[in-house]
């Protein structure tokens, strides 16, 4: 494994810095994401025309710029520093690789030129507030009883009434990113009623009939949720129609591996969100590294104060142990998940000791440090929290194998019970 970096990865990076320097620091983030948008199109389409993106990891052939996730990793650690408030998530690291792994060649072909050319947004809407369960994050998805499992709750997919095409969807998804708007939702659903139950996904346009979306008030306003519900939306199925014409494809062929694919896509997210979090875990350290050196008291500047100095130090060795566990997830994504807790558990001390030694004005609305400790605290809320994806991690990597497991590897969602 070469762990350098290419010059054209490089260059990504730098880029796609200076421009968010030009185009993203704080005022200009505290604006966007007041707006009905939460984010500001003009400089995501400057970010799609010139850099290409939420293209990034999109093959050539579906109008993608054609790298790999590592490239796309490198765009969201950048996107963390300034804490660039755009539907990046949303669109390239969970939709599209949904569609490009699920979707029909000709869904393929319709949607993800439109998603890399940043002409069309797009996210994942799950029941509830299952999000880390659906993506396998914090426990196994595969139950599928965040999805509804047959019961009442969740979201439910029926056939259209009268042979007409299509499908049709009804329930409710309380934390969707960006989800007030999304061109377009990848929504999760429970078919096939209780004796043939699963989970499928379907593409849901974001001017469907029967589909109300509300803006949430959430804690990081950086990345805006939203209250979604379907109410006899049209839908159409992500993927190839399994043989055998039942509600759930139960009958003949199974269909796509729907749970695979979001556990597959849990992974790539987890890395990206590792990714963004150290970029934010840096700039925060070297923010508040800034600003100790020209704040002063007793007539000395607070960081030649050797107590000071210790706490940066430490802040600075859990941040770059974050980084490279970042880089190598983004090299072998399956590792996300542990990077992510490691990232987060650097973001959370980063951004507390940004607000603390910036004195009075860190604790101030006009001083950026807390966007960054709601950041910290907002990303473990609806990925997290951190014992749990260092659980699920363990688990997967057979630690617990033939011995009883400690009680922090009970992976199970409390809020699954509630969600159904």
């Amino acid at each position: 494994m070469d762990a350098a970096f290419t010059a054209e990865q490089d260059e990504i990076r730098r880029t796609l810095r200076d421009l968010l320097a030009k185009r993203c620091g704080p005022d200009e983030v505290k604006a966007a994401v007041r707006t009905d948008a939460g984010y500001d199109p003009v400089l995501w389409r400057l970010l799609a025309e010139r850099l290409g993106l939420p293209g990034l990891a999109v093959p050539e052939a579906y109008g993608g710029v054609g790298c790999s996730f590592a490239e796309l990793a490198l765009a969201c650690e950048e996107a963390g520093r300034a804490l660039l408030p755009a539907p990046l998530l949303g669109t390239a690291v969970l939709a599209a690789p949904l569609i490009a792994a699920l979707g029909t060649e000709a869904q393929r072909a319709a949607l993800l030129p439109e998603l890399a050319a940043g002409r069309l947004t797009a996210t994942l809407a799950v029941p509830g507030t299952a999000l880390a369960t659906a993506l396998a994050l914090t426990g196994d998805n595969r139950p599928g009883r965040w999805a509804g499992d047959g019961r009442a709750g969740g979201i439910q997919a029926r056939r259209a009434a009268d042979g007409a095409p299509g499908w049709r969807l009804y329930g409710e998804a309380a934390q969707v990113l960006d989800g007030h708007s999304a061109g377009l939702l990848v929504v999760a659903a429970h078919a096939g009623g209780y004796a043939r139950s699963r989970t499928l996904l379907f593409l849901v346009r974001g001017d469907a009939a029967g589909l109300v979306r509300v803006r949430q008030t959430v804690l990081d306003e950086t990345r805006p949720q939203a209250r979604v519900q379907l109410r006899d939306t049209p839908a159409e199925l992500l993927g190839e129609e399994a043989e055998g014409g039942g509600e759930g494809g139960g009958d003949g062929r199974e269909g796509p591996d729907v749970y695979g694919a979001l556990a597959a896509t849990g992974c790539t997210a987890a890395a990206a969100l590792a990714a963004e979090a150290v970029g934010a875990a840096g700039q925060a350290l070297a923010r508040t590294v800034e600003y100790v050196k020209t704040r002063e008291q007793f007539g000395r500047p607070i960081g030649s104060f050797q107590a000071v100095k210790h706490r940066l130090a430490d802040l600075y060795v859990q941040v770059q142990a974050a980084r490279s566990a970042a880089y190598y997830a983004a090299w072998d994504p399956a590792q996300g998940p542990l990077a992510l807790a490691q990232a987060l558990e650097a973001l959370r001390p980063a951004a507390a000791e940004a607000v603390q030694l910036h004195g009075g004005i860190g604790f101030t609305w006009e001083h950026e440090a807390h966007l960054y400790f709601k950041r910290a605290a907002a990303d473990e809320l609806l990925f997290g929290p951190v014992h749990r994806l260092r659980a699920q991690a363990a688990g997967h990597a057979g630690l617990f194998t033939g011995a009883a497991a400690p009680a922090s590897a009970d992976v199970s969602d409390p809020t699954e019970e509630r969600v159904a």
